[in-house]
């Protein structure tokens, strides 16, 4: 009886299930359609498919219902992780004085230096700060000096073609020093710069180290190996910005018609695709912003004075620099020897002020022209000097003098205040971040003479210009090395990982990526919306619509 009655059965479950099926409108859901069909039964027997159809809908509910709350907390978990931290940020709006850009960047509101674990940084600089002398070459040691102290692991590739490869550092601070093929600057050939290529000797480095995050120097050219190393690897990228490429381009191509222009184009397209970019100068933070760099935060600025100091001045230096005359108002000069320094304009400044000498200290391509340029006037070319005398050069002046308008900060400038000798310089680039005019230091406008003659009178008062010169040994002692590189560090470097993890998925850095991002996430709401619809959770008409308006959104 048994065999005789479940074909019977069977038959008449699957026609009355399906026509119940029939019955059920596109909205219902699976229990409904798993409980009407388990009606029609022979002798009080469930159905077997409707029992099974049960199950399984069960099953599908239960792991959709499981995904989404899997999605919803990956998402709220990356929300959360990708905040940012708490940090003193730079200021974005537009300041009113030189004296509040200072205030914005003050000293003493630094974290301590190991308050985050030690870290793995692959630095790629050029040119190389070991062999080079500038205030840029001391920022880059003085970091290193105290990355060391918070315990990182740093390795750093560099080039040099200007020192014979058996003289080449292989290490500092305990940091290897890795030199790569370079070439040297057809403009400035105290310069060498590198592509990486054809060695990639970054690539093995990278591989090996497993940094963190890249630190990378800008304008050159080892950045563009470092951006293909990011986004290749999926690495952190921070680009620090030393030098003003567009006034640079000016000076030295400004025959060619919108070099300026042009050269801000190739900052745009470099510094677009770093994770954070760092300046010197708030001024100069403006001036990336107001281009169309975003992402951009101020290096603080740090200055050794111990090195510069007061104590430094020395009666045998000066009488080098005043060609043995102690007696007369003596101006100083200190830095690279280059066009874009405007050292010519100190001539026109020396023939309205008969008593004062000038002294020249360094090296640079436009030696040779400026000689020449100057003489039969009361100067003297000192050339590179370096510690001790370097320093005695600093303090045995009577006013330094700093007419270019192309400094994104002037390490010189705030090295010759902790030496306790005033500076007159253009009100430009960086240096108003560094002097309060007519307090420790004078502005004075580019290429006016009379402006500089004016000030520099002023400062052959002897006990004014030493009341000057303790007020900007004061300002310079407010910076110290250690302080910046915990900023650097704790702040910055983090901020570029929190900036990276939460842009586009760790590394889209082009424009227009927000619209590849909506796009993304359009097509998967799409995918979940045609689930529900398919389940019954949600109605088609009610998708189909949503789904238009937001396809509309994505393509405008």
């Amino acid at each position: 009886m048994v065999l005789s009655r479940r074909p019977s059965t069977t038959k008449y479950r699957q026609k009355e299930s399906g026509d119940s099926a029939n019955n059920l409108d596109e909205g219902d859901t699976c229990n409904e359609q798993s409980s009407k069909a388990s009606d029609y039964s022979a002798d009080g027997i469930p159905s077997q498919s409707a029992t099974f159809e049960n199950r399984l809908c069960k099953i599908i509910m239960k792991t959709t219902a499981s995904f989404v709350i899997l999605v919803i907390a990956v998402l709220a978990a990356s929300c959360f992780a990708f905040q940012p931290l708490s940090y003193t940020a730079t200021p974005t709006t537009t300041v009113s004085s030189s004296t509040e850009l200072r205030q914005s960047t003050a000293s003493n509101d630094a974290p301590p230096l190991k308050r985050n674990p030690p870290r793995k940084i692959f630095l790629m600089v050029e040119p190389t700060p070991f062999t080079h002398v500038s205030g840029y070459a001391n920022r880059f040691n003085e970091m290193l000096k105290y990355l060391s102290k918070a315990g990182d692991d740093v390795e750093i590739l560099t080039t040099d073609t200007n020192t014979p490869k058996n003289q080449h550092p292989k290490e500092i601070f305990g940091y290897n020093i890795h030199h790569t093929l370079g070439f040297t600057f057809p403009l400035y050939h105290d310069i060498s710069l590198t592509l990486d290529l054809p060695e990639m000797k970054g690539s093995s480095i990278l591989d090996r180290l497993k940094p963190d995050l890249i630190h990378v120097t800008s304008p050159g050219f080892v950045l563009l190996a470092a951006i293909f190393y990011a986004r290749t690897m999926c690495i952190p990228l921070v680009m620090s910005f030393h030098t003003h490429m567009p006034r640079y381009a000016a000076n030295y191509l400004g025959f060619i018609p919108g070099i300026e222009e042009f050269a801000w184009k190739l900052i745009r397209f470099a510094h677009t695709r770093a994770d954070l970019t760092l300046c010197t100068s708030p001024q100069i933070k403006k001036e990336l912003n107001d281009n169309g760099v975003s992402r951009v935060d101020v290096w603080r600025k740090g200055i050794d004075t111990e090195r510069f100091d007061p104590k430094f001045r020395d009666s045998e230096m000066r009488k080098v620099m005043s060609d043995n005359n102690p007696d007369d108002f003596l101006m100083v000069y200190v830095g690279r020897l280059g066009g874009e320094k405007r050292i010519m304009d100190v001539r026109d400044i020396m023939e309205k002020m008969p008593n004062a000498r000038f002294a020249v200290v360094g090296k640079g391509p436009q030696m040779a022209e400026l000689k020449e340029h100057f003489k039969g006037t009361k100067t003297v070319f000192l050339g590179q000097r370096s510690g001790d005398e370097l320093s005695q050069a600093f303090a045995s002046a009577d006013a330094f003098i700093m007419p270019s308008d192309s400094e994104t900060l002037g390490f010189v400038v705030l090295e010759s205040m902790a030496s306790g000798v005033p500076v007159v310089a253009a009100n430009a680039g960086g240096i108003p971040s560094i002097i309060t005019n007519e307090k420790d230091g004078f502005l004075v406008e580019t290429a006016d003479i009379d402006g500089y003659v004016k000030r520099l009178k002023e400062l052959e008062d002897k006990k004014y210009r030493e009341t000057m010169g303790k007020a900007a040994r004061a300002e310079a002692e407010r910076w110290g090395w250690e302080a910046a590189t915990s900023v650097l560090r704790n702040v910055q470097y983090e901020k570029a990982m929190i900036n990276f993890h939460s842009r586009a998925f760790g590394g889209f850095g082009k424009p227009r990526t927000r619209g590849l991002l909506r796009l993304f996430a359009f097509r998967v709401k799409n995918v979940f919306r045609r689930l529900g619809a398919r389940l019954g959770l949600v109605s088609k008409s009610n998708g189909n619509t949503k789904a238009k308006n937001e396809q509309q959104a994505v393509s405008i």
